[in-house]
C-alpha cells in the first residue's frame, strides 16, 4: 500500500496487431484526459467512472469532496401489468378514424390506447470527505482535475503549504468496487471526515470496524402527483459499505456512530461497495430473497487482503483490455509536418507510475477551453478526444451481467431526473449502442440483449391482450421492469409500437459484426421470430393492395392534416415500414444462414416483403416522412425518422438507390443543423452514408459548442465541462452517437464490401490513422491516409475465411481475407504485406 513506485506490463493491444509500413505514428497527438482549472461547480462539471453496474460522479472539491454514487438497478417500482383488455376496442376505433382520413380525431382517440408512465431511475447516494481548514487556503496555481481514458482513473492533486495532496479514483469490474485513495507528499499530515449519505429513505451507521454501513430502500412507485395519497408497496432495497484503511500511524476515531475521522495518515483507500434486492424483471422487490447489506459485506469480505496496487492492476487490465483496442489519430497539418514522407506526431508518453500528471503544457488547457476554442481551431486532437470519451462511457455503463446503459448511462443525481432516464426506444436505447460494434466493443452490447428478452416476455402479453396479435411488441420508453406498454399521454410520442422491432435490427448487426452463429440460432433468432410474428399480424392489407400499420406516428411529430388540423396520428408512416423492411430481410438472411429458409414464417415474410411500400419522394423532392404528404408545421424537428432506411438502415444506400439518396439529402438540408445533441450525431451519421464529408463535418462542428449549465435552456445540443453531451438537459445517446458516427466517416461495410474513407474531411483531418475498427463480416479494419488520401490498410479476420470488395474513390477490387492472416494494402489497393496473427501478437 505504500507510494512506492512501481510499473505494470501491457499485453499487446488488439489495435497493435497491425502498424503502417510507410507512416510513423504515435499513439496520440495529446493526452487522452478531460482536464479541468477547478472543482464542479455543477453535476456536468463532475468526473463520471463506472464499471456497468457502479457508478461515481467525482466533483473534486478541496476542503470538502463530493462522490456522488450510482447503483443501475435502483429504480422506483415492482413488476407490472402492461396490458390493457380495453384496448382492442379502442385500436379499431382509431383504425375507423385513420381509414376515414380523419386523423386530428384518430390523434385524440389514441390516447385511448396510452398506459402508465414508466418507473424512475433512482441513485444511490453520495460519499462526503470534509478536510480540515488549511484546505481552503491551499496554494493558487497547483489545483489539478483530470479523467485519464486510458486508465479510466479521475485524479485530483493540489498544494496546501509545501504538502501536496493527491486522491485517485476508479471503479474496478473485476472486484466490483469503488476505489478511492487520498495521500500526502509528507507523512502524517492527511487529515479528514467520511460519511455516507442519501436522498432515499436510509440508515447509515459507521460501525468498529472502520467502516460506514448505509441501508436504504427506493419508493414502490414513482412519486405520485401532489396530494394524491397512493399506497407505496415495498421497493428496491439496497446496501452500501465503505471501508476505510490507512497508513501506520495514522488514527480513525468514529464521531456520532455515523462518521470516521481520520488524523495523522500518510495515505487512506476507501473502498465503496454496493448491492440491492433486485432480482429480475419479474421479481417483486417483497419476494426477493437478496439480502444486500450480507452481498455487500461478502464483496468486501473477498477483496479486503488486496493492496491498493492489486486492485488497480485488476481494474486495468480488465478496462484496457476492451478502451485499448482502437486508436484513432487526427492531423490537419500537412506539410510542415511531413519528414522523409512520414507524418510525426508529437508522442506523449503515458505512465502507470505514480507520478500521474503529466507535464505536458497541453494539459494547463482545460477542456472546457477546448471546446470553446474548436470553432476557431477545430483541433483535430479534439475529435480523437470525443470519440475515445463515447467509447470510455460504454465501457463504464456497459458490461456483460448489468442493466442497459440508460437515458444518462449509469450516473443521476435526481430523484426525478429528466425524462425518469428511462430507456427511450425511438432513438435514444439504440443510439447508446452504437459505437458498440463498429468501435471494437461488442461485451458492451450483452446488457441489451439481456433486455430485448426480457421484453420479449412482456411484449408478448401486450401483443395479445393490446393488439391481438402474436409474437412480442414494445412501444417508445420502458424501464427496469422491461415495460412493453404504451407511454401515458399523448400518441404523439406514447403510440409507437416499433420500439422491439427497432431493438432487433440489433441482433443482426451483432451477427454481421462478429459471425457468431450459435449467437444467431440460440439468442438472436428465436427474438426475431416473435417479434416478425408480431409484425405480420400488425399488418393490415390497405385499399391499394399494399400492407399497412395503422395506427402510425412518425416519433414526436406532428402534421397538419387535409382538414387543416394538427394530428399526429396515421397509417404507414415512412419509419414504420423502414423498420418492418429491415427487420423482414434479416430473419430472411438469418434463416439463410442457419437452414431455415423453407420455415412457414419465412414464407409469410417473402410473401409481406413484396407488398411493403415503397419509401416516396414529396413534392418539394424530400424523403416523405408520412404515407402521404401531409404538411410538416416543424420542418426543422429534432427528429430524422424517415431516414431510418439510411442509417442506421440499409435499404438506402449511394449505389442502389440514388434517387432515393438525392431526397435524403435534400431532407437533411430541410431539416437544417439545429437540434439537440442526439439529433446532431445521428445526422452525422447519415451524411456521411450519403459520403458527403463536408456536411458530415459540418455536423461534427455544430455539436463542439460549450453549454453553460446556469443557462442551458438557451442551448440545442453541444458539450458541457466534462464533455457529457446535452439535449439539454444532458442525455448520454450523443455521446455514443458521436464515436459511432465518426466510425462511419471512416469505415463503411456490408457482409461484402468495405467502403474506405467514405465520408472524410479531408482539408480537416488531413493526416491520420485509425486502428482496430470493426466491419461487418468479422472483419478488423486499419487505416491511414497522408495529405488527404488513402495510405495503407490493414485487414484481418480472427475465425472466417472471406472475399470483400474493397472500395476507395472509384477503384474496387477483390480481396481474399483468411482467417488469421494480417493483410497489407497500399494506396493502389494492392496487397503488399501478409502475415499471421499470432505474429503480430507476440511481436
Amino acid at each position: 500500500m505504500e507510494d512506492g513506485e512501481w510499473v505494470l506490463v501491457r499485453k499487446p493491444a488488439e489495435k497493435d496487431f497491425w502498424n503502417p509500413t510507410s507512416m510513423n505514428f504515435a499513439e496520440t497527438s495529446k493526452p487522452l484526459k478531460v482536464t479541468f482549472s477547478g472543482p464542479a461547480n455543477h453535476w456536468t462539471d463532475a468526473i463520471p467512472i463506472g464499471n456497468g453496474r457502479l457508478g461515481a460522479m467525482v466533483w473534486g472539491g478541496i476542503a470538502s469532496e463530493t462522490l456522488q454514487l450510482n447503483e443501475d438497478t435502483l429504480w422506483t417500482g415492482i413488476p407490472g401489468n402492461y396490458t390493457n383488455p380495453n384496448a382492442p376496442a379502442a385500436l379499431s376505433e382509431v383504425r375507423k378514424l385513420v381509414d376515414d382520413g380523419d386523423y386530428a380525431e384518430a390523434t385524440k382517440a389514441a390516447v385511448k390506447l396510452s398506459d402508465n408512465p414508466s418507473d424512475v431511475y433512482q441513485l444511490l447516494g453520495d460519499i462526503k470527505l470534509e478536510f480540515d481548514d488549511s484546505h481552503i487556503k491551499y496554494t493558487e496555481g497547483t489545483y489539478r482535475r483530470e479523467l485519464d481514458l486510458e486508465s479510466a482513473t479521475a485524479r485530483v492533486k493540489y498544494s496546501v503549504g509545501d504538502v501536496e495532496f493527491t486522491r485517485e479514483h476508479f471503479v474496478s469490474s473485476p472486484d466490483q468496487v469503488i476505489v478511492t485513495k487520498i495521500s500526502g507528499s509528507k507523512p502524517g499530515f492527511l487529515s479528514f471526515t467520511v460519511s455516507l449519505d442519501s436522498k432515499l429513505d436510509h440508515h447509515s451507521q459507521a460501525n468498529g470496524q472502520n467502516q460506514i454501513i448505509m441501508q436504504g430502500s427506493c419508493p414502490g412507485k414513482r412519486r405520485a402527483p401532489k396530494g394524491s395519497a397512493e399506497e407505496n408497496p415495498k421497493g428496491i432495497q439496497f446496501a452500501a459499505v465503505l471501508d476505510l484503511q490507512i497508513s501506520q500511524g495514522g488514527v480513525v476515531h468514529s464521531l456520532d456512530d455515523k462518521r470516521l475521522k481520520v488524523e495523522g495518515s500518510d495515505w487512506a483507500v476507501l473502498l465503496l461497495v454496493a448491492s440491492s434486492s433486485f432480482d429480475g424483471p419479474f421479481t417483486m422487490p417483497s419476494d426477493s430473497r437478496k439480502d444486500p447489506t450480507a452481498e455487500s459485506l461478502n464483496a468486501l469480505k473477498s477483496i479486503k487482503t488486496l493492496s491498493y496496487s492489486d486492485l488497480y492492476a485488476h481494474h486495468l487490465d480488465d478496462y484496457e483490455n476492451l478502451f485499448h483496442r482502437v486508436s484513432l489519430q487526427l492531423s490537419k497539418s500537412s506539410k510542415g509536418n511531413l519528414r522523409d514522407g512520414s507524418l510525426e506526431i508529437e508522442k506523449v508518453k503515458s505512465s502507470t507510475k505514480n507520478s500521474y500528471f503529466s507535464k505536458n503544457e497541453d494539459d494547463a488547457v482545460s477542456t472546457a477551453e477546448r471546446v470553446k476554442s474548436f470553432q476557431t481551431d477545430e483541433d483535430p486532437s479534439f475529435v480523437e478526444l470525443l470519440f475515445q470519451y463515447g467509447r470510455y462511457l460504454l465501457i463504464s455503463s456497459s458490461r456483460p451481467g448489468t442493466q442497459v446503459s440508460n437515458l444518462q448511462g449509469i450516473w443521476n443525481k435526481d430523484i426525478e431526473p429528466a425524462w425518469d432516464c428511462a430507456p427511450h426506444l425511438n432513438i435514444n436505447l439504440q443510439m447508446n449502442y452504437w459505437p458498440s460494434l463498429s468501435c471494437n466493443l461488442k461485451e458492451c452490447q450483452e446488457p441489451l440483449f439481456d433486455y430485448i428478452s426480457s421484453l420479449s416476455i412482456n411484449g408478448s402479453k401486450t401483443a395479445k391482450v393490446n393488439y391481438e396479435a402474436s409474437g412480442w411488441v414494445a412501444h417508445q420508453v420502458s424501464d427496469l421492469w422491461a415495460k412493453t406498454s404504451p407511454d401515458r399521454g399523448e400518441a404523439v410520442w406514447a403510440l409507437w409500437p416499433m420500439g422491439g422491432a427497432w431493438l432487433c435490427t440489433h441482433l443482426w448487426e451483432h451477427y454481421t459484426h462478429t459471425m457468431d452463429k450459435d449467437f444467431l440460432k440460440n439468442k438472436a433468432y428465436p427474438l426475431l421470430e416473435g417479434c416478425t410474428s408480431f409484425l405480420l399480424d400488425w399488418l393490415i392489407e390497405g385499399p391499394g393492395g399494399y400492407l399497412e400499420t395503422n395506427p402510425s406516428t412518425s416519433p414526436e411529430h406532428m402534421f397538419v392534416a387535409p382538414d387543416g388540423k394538427p394530428a399526429s396520428v396515421s397509417y404507414s408512416s415512412t419509419m414504420d415500414i423502414a423498420i418492418i423492411r429491415e427487420v423482414f430481410s434479416e430473419i430472411v438472411s438469418a434463416a439463410e444462414v442457419l437452414g431455415r429458409k423453407n420455415d412457414a414464417l419465412i414464407g409469410k415474410v417473402l410473401e409481406a416483403q413484396t407488398k411493403l411500400p415503397p419509401t416516396k419522394i414529396a413534392r418539394d423532392g424530400s424523403i416523405m416522412e408520412w404515407a402521404q404528404d401531409f404538411e410538416d408545421p416543424d420542418v426543422h424537428h429534432r427528429h430524422v425518422s424517415h431516414l431510418f432506411g439510411l442509417f442506421p438502415g440499409h435499404t438506402i444506400t449511394v449505389e442502389k438507390t440514388q434517387d432515393l439518396c438525392k431526397a435524403a439529402d435534400y431532407t437533411l438540408f430541410k431539416r437544417g443543423e439545429d437540434g439537440p445533441g442526439c439529433s446532431t450525431t445521428w445526422k452525422i451519421a447519415l451524411w456521411a452514408r450519403l459520403h458527403n464529408s463536408e456536411h458530415a463535418y459540418r455536423m461534427v462542428k455544430h455539436l463542439i459548442s460549450l453549454v453553460d449549465p446556469t443557462h442551458e435552456g438557451d442551448f440545442e445540443g453541444g458539450l458541457y465541462s466534462n464533455l457529457f453531451t446535452a439535449h439539454p438537459p444532458f442525455q448520454i445517446d450523443a455521446n455514443f452517437g458521436f464515436s459511432a458516427a465518426v466510425a462511419e466517416m471512416l469505415v463503411q461495410s456490408t457482409m461484402k464490401d468495405l467502403y474506405l474513407l467514405p465520408a472524410l474531411p479531408r482539408d480537416k483531418w488531413t493526416n491520420g490513422c485509425a486502428k482496430g475498427l470493426k466491419a461487418r463480416g468479422g472483419v478488423t479494419v486499419n487505416i491511414c491516409w497522408q495529405e488527404g488520401d488513402l495510405e495503407e490498410v490493414g485487414l484481418w479476420s480472427n475465425e472466417q475465411n472471406s472475399v470483400r470488395k474493397l472500395h476507395y474513390r472509384g477503384t474496387t477490387i477483390t480481396a481474399k481475407i483468411s482467417s488469421g492472416k494480417v493483410y497489407t494494402f497500399n494506396r493502389q489497393l494492392k496487397c503488399v504485406k501478409t502475415y499471421s496473427l499470432t505474429e503480430a501478437a507476440f511481436s
